[in-house]
């Protein structure tokens, strides 16, 4: 349509008059358009969706693959942004933006390079290890930065000389930046000690070049550098210097000092922009005035300096906002004190001051450290509750869909929530670094609550970053929108002040420039936000707000605005800026009460997480470090440090906290300690457990994961050492997985029958103590304990050791008969030694004599007062101190030598128990099929013979020893058999002999034994202990001595001399019934009732012989076994 329009003839022109249809008409187009981008838009969501259902728009914050980067880029240069046709405006402007942006860049490189690596120098050596030397090499390597940093020194005093005349707040910066460097050396202790080292060092190479092979030539000009460095930034001159410089240039014929309208504008300057700082410093809504307060008072000196004269009310306004804001971070852990810096650089000013208002400034700095120190926890509560429901805001208003028509309200809304969110940052991240940083300045020491407080407000400042970050997605998309919102009224604005300008009908040089300048702003304010276009547009301004241009409503919204416009378009990078917590490595002695804190209050456990981001953050500040050979070294001696913490703090505490409560709750039944919840209280670890993994540097630390490594590492370890402790561990693993959710591995240790007996290679290797330690029982094949500081006495039986032979494989019978070999060997010899005895054997030559010639009157039988009359006589021959004879330690050996038989005997059937127990699936015994034949047939693979193969030798080896077990006992007589019946082993002869004697001594010790039973100290009580008879059996039969001990006719002689007595008895009892004497009737009674007890117990020792010989084969001596072997003939039994 606009081009028929165009070609309507002139004087038609009154017809065309707008009568509103138009703009009707395209605002309908306009709701038709955006509502088909809408729908358009929640088709493609949709879709979206359902590829993919985990897409999202919430971001993570520790795995952060990729990022977003919104900051816009200019592409033109400068000169191509600054076009307007006052050609002189362009060339001011364009000096101006140019030197802005040297200024920021140099802030720039000083905040990055130069602060970090001078806070970090001589960090990450630990004090330990300095060997000596090690501080030069550090100062070396640190030269050559140094001399970098003084080229950027010099660099800013050029910046500051040229633009003197120039843009004030900038200047600000650049000073500020100085005074930082100042500020840091002075506070650098390290480096001037090493510093000192260095220059020690060289005059030691100065003494003798020879030595260190330097040529004398280069020395030289190397110390006149270190000089001229020292001079420049090691004495706290930088500022100094700066401000000291001579700015009149008489070549080019400027004055600077003499021109007072300067001086006045610079003035002038100066106090505006305090006024702007002084009315927000400390207030809710402050965002960078602390930092252009420095700012200011840098000026101020350099006013100073220049002008040489003094405002004493504006000194005063100075020093008065120390009284709100007594110190100021710089950066990192550098703290400023304006006042003693005031004080120290106008001393022309502060000789004018009373001394009291000094003093009373100067202690400001205490009252308000204390102050801060108990508001904190006050803080810490209004943050948290503003910040959590700033964080509900975020959420709510960004997973609402824009509304086409309250766009404009959504946008608004938008931009506000996320001021908000850098305002609260600014105010968080102001009190941590102020208090921190002024109780380490003045070393104060800090309570733990306000440690505790501090730290929480660190996770509140993470958590608003967090927030930011989460929503990474629809911020990036706002921040585009609002950008563009914000640029448009503030056009608007200008828009209606050009109005202004071009209607006034007067024209004038200054005019014209206001109007250039609103031109260039709005030209500016057309494009991308980028960083240039806002420094052209706030430049064009300064100029254009000149002449009333602006009525005062109007010019402070727009400040607004623009102001806005900065922090939206640097949104993220200044989220990234007010919650950098780098200053946390200069704190992170307060880890540790943190960690201790975090342990104490498991709730809340997930705000650790916040804390490693915040100290992850001074990671990147460390890459500047040039001290070390390279910055990792530091990067490592920080991560060792910060985990060692954590290990000990936390992780290490939560372990054994863990370990004790499983553990004292399975053994709640020894009621170990109070468990009563009501009375210990109860602490919930079970919310460190459902952690997400925290991120810090390269790894993940899953405390889940940690603990359970820990416990399954524990509880594996402890139970191969007692592998009884089995069944009690796996119950600690069931409570672990029930009370904590950790997902524990089983052991795959062999685990031990829950009768737990000793093992079998346990007794095998400790066959001695064994033996004397425990009981055999012949007819139950058990063996009990003596003696336990227990409640209970363990026992061994067949089962056990099948159980531990099915552990530990077959081969272990045979070593146990080994083991059991080398035992007998060594009692077999004090056997021989005993029987070898001058008394011993004398005594048993007369008796065997003495048998030989009575035997015929006495009936074949030994007599039992011999063997009565033979023990008394040893134990005359003396007592050990426990009050045993010598035949008893004999029996006792005779026992052990049984005990051992016994249990070789054990092994046999346990043997015989696991094969038959293992073979129980095999079908058919006597018909096996080949497995391998068969896979061969088959034509299978390789493997699979092989396996076969492996098949058929287990089964072999199964058949083969369920159908035999190993005739043991035969091994073990035709091993000591022909050494025993040798010619010069004939003292052993006399074995017989004693055998009475020693079942008289048995005997009494049993029933001795068993009595002990009833009574309450149960010491040395025993119902068993057949060992004596298998030892008794297995001599007699290594001797061939079955049919000599036989013609004793010993038990018969036993049972005769009981008889006879008891027959006694009851005659007597018959006649004294008469007497009444009721005394001696119970003394009769007792009398018989002891007669009966030695009878069975030697009726029991004959019926345990009996039964031992058996084993042995008592039925063949010597000479028929080999008859046997020779003819072949098969015994029937």
């Amino acid at each position: 349509g606009s081009m028929a329009v165009e070609t309507i003839a002139p004087d038609w022109e009154f017809d065309r008059f707008d009568d509103g249809s138009q703009k009707i008409h395209t605002e309908v187009q306009l709701k038709n358009y955006s509502k088909f981008l809408e729908d358009y838009t929640s088709q493609l969501r949709g879709i979206e969706e359902a590829l993919d259902d985990s897409i999202g728009d919430v971001w993570d914050f520790t795995l952060d693959p990729i990022a977003l980067k919104l900051i816009p880029y200019e592409q033109s240069s400068l000169l191509e942004l600054i076009k307007t046709d006052n050609k002189v405006l362009n060339k001011v402007i364009t000096v101006y933006a140019a030197l802005c942006s040297e200024v920021k860049k140099l802030k720039y490189e000083a905040e990055t390079k130069f602060y970090n690596g001078l806070l970090y120098y001589g960090e990450g050596v630990s004090d330990t290890s300095v060997v000596e030397g090690e501080s030069q090499i550090q100062m070396g390597r640190f030269i050559s930065f140094l001399q970098e940093l003084s080229c950027f020194v010099s660099r800013c005093y050029e910046v500051v000389g040229f633009k003197i005349w120039l843009v004030y707040e900038h200047l600000g910066e650049l000073l500020v930046v100085l005074l930082t460097l100042d500020e840091i050396m002075e506070n650098h202790g390290t480096l001037k000690d090493h510093w000192k080292m260095y220059k020690r060092l060289l005059k030691s190479v100065h003494h003798n070049p020879g030595k260190f092979s330097i040529p004398e030539e280069k020395l030289k000009p190397f110390e006149k550098l270190l000089l001229k460095l020292e001079g420049q930034m090691l004495d706290g001159m930088i500022l100094q210097a700066c401000v000291e410089q001579r700015f009149d240039d008489p070549g080019e014929g400027v004055a600077v000092a003499k021109n007072s309208a300067f001086a006045e504008e610079f003035a002038f300057n100066i106090r505006t922009i305090f006024t702007n700082v002084e009315s927000k410093i400390g207030e809710p809504s402050e965002i960078d005035q602390r930092d252009k307060y420095a700012g200011v008072c840098g000026l101020y000196v350099l006013h100073f300096h220049i002008f040489r004269c003094v405002d004493k009310k504006f000194y005063k306004a100075l020093l008065d906002v120390c009284k709100k804001v007594p110190a100021v971070t710089l950066t990192a852990n550098i703290i400023w004190f304006p006042d003693t810096f005031l004080l120290a650089k106008v001393p022309a000013a502060a000789k004018l001051m009373d001394k009291k208002s000094l003093q009373a400034i100067r202690a400001q700095r205490d009252t308000y450290l204390q102050q801060r120190a108990q508001a904190l926890t006050k803080d810490v509560q209004s943050y948290y509750v503003f910040v959590t429901s700033w964080m509900m805001k975020m959420e709510s208003i960004l997973s609402k869909e824009h509304k086409s028509d309250k766009l404009a309200e959504d946008l608004n809304s938008r931009c506000n929530v996320f001021v908000q969110g850098i305002l609260y940052a600014y105010s968080i991240i102001t009190i941590i670094k102020t208090t921190m940083n002024m109780y380490m300045s003045m070393q104060r020491p800090m309570t733990k609550t306000s440690v505790k407080a501090l730290c929480r407000l660190v996770e509140l400042l993470k958590a608003v970053e967090h927030t930011f970050h989460r929503r990474s997605m629809v911020v990036a998309d706002s921040v585009s929108h609002i950008t563009q919102q914000l640029q448009s009224q503030a056009l608007n604005a200008i828009g209606i002040a050009k109005k202004r300008v071009i209607s006034e009908k007067k024209y004038s040089e200054q005019r014209l420039d206001v109007l250039s300048s609103l031109v260039l702003a709005e030209n500016a304010l057309s494009g991308p936000s980028t960083k240039e276009r806002r420094l052209v547009v706030s430049l064009a301004l300064c100029v254009g707000t000149q002449l009333k241009t602006f009525k005062d409503e109007e010019l402070l919204p727009l400040q607004l605005v623009l102001k806005k416009l900065d922090l939206i378009s640097e949104l993220s990078e200044r989220v990234k800026l007010q919650c950098n917590c780098s200053f946390l490595y200069w704190h992170r002695a307060v880890f540790p009460i943190y960690l201790d804190d975090v342990y104490d209050h498991a709730m809340d456990a997930a705000r650790i997480h916040y804390m490693f981001s915040a100290l992850r953050d001074s990671v990147p500040s460390m890459l500047h470090a040039k001290h070390m050979e390279s910055c990792d070294q530091l990067l490592e001696s920080y991560d060792k440090e910060i985990m060692d913490v954590f290990n000990e703090h936390l992780l290490d505490k939560l372990c054994k906290e863990i370990e004790k409560d499983l553990r004292l709750s399975v053994h709640t039944h020894l009621k170990l300690d109070d468990r009563n919840p009501f009375k210990v209280g109860i602490k919930d670890l079970a919310h460190f457990f459902s952690l997400k993994p925290i991120r810090f540097f390269n790894r993940f630390i899953h405390i889940k994961a940690y603990v359970t490594h820990y416990l399954d590492k524990t509880f594996y370890n402890l139970t191969t050492v007692a592998l009884h402790d089995w069944a009690t561990y796996s119950e600690m693993r069931n409570l672990a997985t029930q009370r904590y959710g950790l997902t524990m591995t089983e052991a795959h240790l062999p685990s031990q029958t829950l009768e737990q007996g000793l093992d079998v290679l346990e007794i095998m290797r400790n066959i001695h103590v064994f033996v004397s330690r425990y009981l055999y029982n012949l007819n139950n094949q058990i063996f009990i304990e003596k003696a336990s500081n227990n409640k209970h006495l363990n026992t061994i039986n067949i089962r056990h050791i099948a159980n531990s032979i099915r552990t530990h494989g077959t081969g272990i019978m045979n070593t146990t008969v080994n083991f059991t070999y080398q035992f007998l060997q060594k009692k077999f010899y004090i056997f021989s030694q005993f029987m070898y005895d001058e008394h011993i054997k004398s005594r048993l030559i007369k008796d065997i004599r003495f048998f030989r010639e009575t035997k015929d009157q006495t009936d074949q039988k030994y007599p039992f007062e011999r063997a009565e009359k033979f023990n008394r006589g040893i134990r005359k021959l003396g007592i050990t101190p426990d009050g045993q004879s010598y035949l008893d330690q004999f029996r006792q050996l005779i026992s052990q030598i049984g005990n051992a038989m016994g249990y070789v005997r054990m092994i046999r059937s346990g043997g015989l128990h696991c094969c038959s127990s293992a073979i129980r699936f095999v079908p058919d015994l006597e018909d096996i099929v080949n497995f391998e034949e068969l896979v061969k047939e088959e034509g299978l693979l390789e493997d699979t013979r092989k396996a076969a193969s492996v098949l058929d030798s287990v089964l072999g080896d199964l058949t083969s020893n369920s159908a035999e077990g190993t005739e043991y006992f035969k091994m073990l007589v035709a091993v000591f058999a022909p050494e025993f019946r040798s010619a010069k082993n004939m003292h052993l002869r006399n074995f017989y002999m004693i055998v009475p004697p020693l079942t008289v001594n048995f005997v009494e010790h049993s029933i001795s034994c068993k009595e002990k039973l009833n009574k309450k100290n149960k010491t040395g009580a025993a119902f068993t202990d057949d060992g004596f008879a298998m030892g008794v059996a297995y001599i007699l039969k290594l001797l061939d001595q079955y049919l000599e001990f036989d013609s004793l006719h010993w038990f018969q002689a036993v049972r005769d001399k009981y008889k006879k007595e008891m027959n006694a008895v009851v005659k007597e009892q018959s006649v004294q019934s008469a007497s009444q004497d009721e005394k001696l009737l119970q003394t009769m009674n007792l009398t018989q009732k002891r007669l009966d007890v030695y009878l069975q117990e030697f009726e029991l020792l004959h019926f345990s012989l009996s039964s031992a010989r058996i084993f042995f084969r008592a039925d063949k001596t010597a000479a028929e076994e080999t008859q046997e072997k020779k003819g072949g003939v098969t015994s029937v039994r």
